[in-house]
C-alpha cells in the first residue's frame, strides 16, 4: 500500500502551535510591526515616543513653543531559519503523536532556540542596571530594586515581566513556594512562569544571557568636561561618544559591549519631573572598546546620551573633567548571568512568511499565528524520488526602546 503523508498544511499548523507554546521572550515582547513587512531584507523605521516639558501654572500658551522632532529606530527582517527533513523513510501510517515527536518537535526546538537567543542578545542595549555581580537574586528586595529603578525612569508598571536564568528562577521560586499553587496541567509557556513577584510576571529561561566583562582595569576617568550632547544630535541612535582615559595602557577589549558604567556626579532624572532619582545614571557600552598607549585613552560609545536639559533630559549634569568611572558589571573577564526586566515594548519580534516559489511537484503552506509565522514546503526529487520537506522562518528582532527595560545581574 502506498504511503500517505501528512500535508504541508498540517505540518506547518502543528509546528506553529508548538513553537508559540514553547517561546518565553518571544511570547511576551512586542510583535505588532510584523504586518508592515513584506519580504526578506525589508527595513522599517519606528518613531520613539515623544516627551514634553509642558508649561505649568499658566494657561496662556501664546508665547509657549516646544519644537520636538521624534527620534526613530529601524527594524530589519534579516534572519532566517531553514530546516530540511528527510521523510522518505518515514512510514505514512505512523501515528500523529510519533510525527509530532520525531519530526515537528526537533524543528520547533531549533526555531525556538534561535528566536529566544536573538531576543536575549538585545540585553546590551539596556542601561538600567541593578544587582550584585556574583550574587544570585533571591528576594523580593533584589527584584523590587529593579522595579523601583524602572518606575523612577518612567516605565509603565502594567505588563512588566522578568526572564531569569535557571539559578535565579530557582532562588526566586523558593521564596514563592508557600503562595504559588501549581496546576496539574500547563502548556510549556505556562510551565516557564514561576509566579508574580515584586510587580513582575517572572519566567525561567535557559536563554537568559550571560555577560562577560571586558578587561576593565586601570583608574578610568572622564577626559574632558564638556561632553554633554543635545537631543537633536542623539535622537536616532540614543547614544554618544565619551572620551576617557586612565585605563590600563594598550589593552584590547578594555570594555566589552554590554558593560555598564557610572560617572561620578552624574545622576539619573525622572523623565517627567526632571528631578534627580538619587541614583547615579548607569550607562551601557554599545561597542567593544580598546585603550591606547601613554595615558590609557579610550573612546566609548554609551547609552543613554548625556542630555542635561529639555524634554529629553537624561541626567542632572554632565561629568566633570577627571570624574571617576566605575564599571558596574563585575570583575574583568568574568561572565555573569543577566535577568531581563522588561516592558513588552522594550523589544520587538517581527516575522513574515517567505515568498516561496511553487511549481510541479512542490507544495507549500504558510501559517501565521499570534507571534510567529512558519512555512512548510514539500517536494520530491525527480532524480532520486526522495521525498523531502523543509521548514522556514523569516524574522527580525530589535530593542525598540532601551528606556523600557533593565538588567538584574546574577
Amino acid at each position: 500500500m502506498a504511503n500517505t503523508f501528512l500535508t504541508p498544511s498540517v505540518f506547518a499548523q502543528e509546528g506553529l502551535m508548538q513553537l508559540e507554546n514553547e517561546l518565553v521572550l518571544g511570547n511576551k515582547v512586542h510583535t505588532d510591526h510584523s504586518k508592515e513587512f513584506t519580504m526578506k531584507g525589508d527595513t522599517i523605521s519606528i518613531r520613539r515616543p515623544a516627551q514634553y516639558l509642558g508649561q505649568d501654572d499658566d494657561l496662556d500658551v501664546t508665547s509657549y513653543r516646544e519644537d520636538i522632532t521624534q527620534g526613530k529606530t529601524t527594524i530589519s527582517m534579516d534572519k532566517t531559519v531553514s530546516i530540511k527533513v528527510d521523510i522518505g523513510a518515514l512510514d505514512g501510517t505512523l501515528s500523529f503523536d510519533r510525527v509530532q515527536e520525531d519530526v515537528i518537535k526537533p524543528v520547533v526546538i531549533k526555531m525556538r532556540d534561535r528566536i529566544e537567543t536573538e531576543l536575549a542578545a538585545l540585553y546590551t542595549d539596556l542601561y538600567y542596571f541593578t544587582g550584585t555581580p556574583g550574587t544570585v537574586p533571591s528576594t523580593f528586595l533584589s527584584l523590587g530594586e529593579g522595579g523601583a529603578i524602572m518606575t523612577d525612569g518612567g516605565v509603565p508598571q502594567s505588563s512588566r515581566f522578568a526572564v531569569h536564568g535557571t539559578n535565579a528562577a530557582l532562588q526566586l521560586a523558593d521564596g514563592l513556594k508557600g503562595v504559588y499553587v501549581q496546576d496539574k496541567a500547563k502548556t510549556a509557556f505556562e510551565e516557564a512562569m514561576i509566579g508574580r513577584y515584586a510587580a513582575f510576571d517572572n519566567y525561567e529561561s535557559v536563554h537568559a544571557p550571560t555577560h562577560t566583562v571586558g578587561v576593565a582595569t586601570g583608574t578610568p576617568l572622564v577626559n574632558g568636561g564638556t561632553q554633554a550632547v543635545t537631543y537633536a544630535a542623539a535622537k536616532d541612535s540614543w547614544s554618544q561618544s565619551l572620551v576617557t582615559d586612565g585605563w590600563t595602557n594598550s589593552t584590547t577589549g578594555i570594555l566589552k559591549k554590554g558593560d555598564v558604567i557610572t560617572l561620578a556626579g552624574v545622576f539619573a532624572v525622572n523623565p517627567v519631573s526632571k528631578e534627580s532619582t538619587g541614583r547615579l545614571q548607569t550607562f551601557t557600552v554599545l561597542a567593544d572598546a580598546d585603550s591606547g598607549a601613554s595615558t590609557g585613552p579610550a573612546t566609548l560609545t554609551i547609552s543613554p546620551p548625556i542630555i542635561t536639559s529639555g524634554a529629553y533630559q537624561t541626567v542632572t549634569a554632565q561629568p566633570a573633567n577627571d570624574a571617576a568611572i566605575v564599571v558596574k558589571t563585575g570583575t574583568g573577564g568574568t561572565g555573569y548571568k543577566q535577568s531581563l526586566l522588561l516592558h513588552p515594548k522594550a523589544f520587538a519580534l517581527v516575522t513574515r512568511p517567505l515568498k516561496i516559489p511553487t511549481g510541479a511537484g512542490v507544495k507549500t503552506s504558510t501559517k501565521a499565528g499570534n507571534k510567529v509565522t512558519i512555512s512548510c514546503t514539500e517536494w520530491v526529487d525527480g532524480n532520486t524520488l526522495q521525498h523531502n520537506m523543509r521548514f522556514d522562518m523569516l524574522f527580525g528582532v530589535k530593542c525598540l526602546d532601551p528606556r523600557l527595560g533593565a538588567r538584574l545581574t546574577n
